[in-house]
């Protein structure tokens, strides 16, 4: 079951629940809800993670868990679906995100620089920031929609092939 796929790969929640920047939240990540891995708050915690992935934001682990906990998404994977953007992959993550928002709002794009500095990057917001948060809302939409969909869809399938399996096995198990 999926489910074992991420039990391996995530954190305990004694040791998110004791994460110095989430003690803001208070009892609120003690509930036990916010740890379960189900199907419905795996897909939830898929669109949590994605959108917050794609928005440019100081502090977006901080925002997918004030997000996670009042929809009932696992927290561990909203948080650690925020990485997504990391400062390897947020140049041309956002760079794209800002070329939609400027073809949507049709507004002429700045070019893609040669060399990625902090100058650049503080000037495209100074003076072109909505077209960066619209592309980067409509793709943290998107993104948000086909992950919690495709979550779905992939962990029924999984339960169904299983199921099929274990009956398959009780059939051949028989004289």
């Amino acid at each position: 079951m999926p489910r074992r796929l991420f039990k391996r790969y995530m954190p305990s929640p004694e040791r998110i629940k004791g994460n110095k920047s989430l003690r803001f939240l208070g009892k609120l990540i003690h509930d036990p809800n916010l740890w379960h891995l189900n199907r419905h708050s795996v897909a939830c915690a898929m669109a949590v993670g994605l959108f917050w992935a794609m928005i440019p934001i100081p502090m977006q682990m901080l925002a997918a868990s004030a997000t996670a906990i009042p929809v009932r998404a696992n927290l561990p994977i909203s948080i650690s679906l925020v990485w997504l953007t990391n400062p390897l992959t947020m140049p041309p993550v956002f760079y794209c995100n800002y070329t939609l928002g400027a073809w949507l709002m049709h507004t002429p794009a700045l070019q893609m620089p040669d060399e990625f500095t902090l100058h650049w990057f503080t000037q495209l917001l100074a003076s072109h920031w909505q077209p960066l948060y619209l592309g980067s809302f409509v793709v943290g939409l998107v993104a948000a929609a086909m992950g919690y969909g495709l979550t779905r869809v992939y962990w029924r399938w999984w339960v169904q092939r299983s199921w099929r399996n274990r009956q398959k096995n009780r059939g051949q198990t028989k004289p």
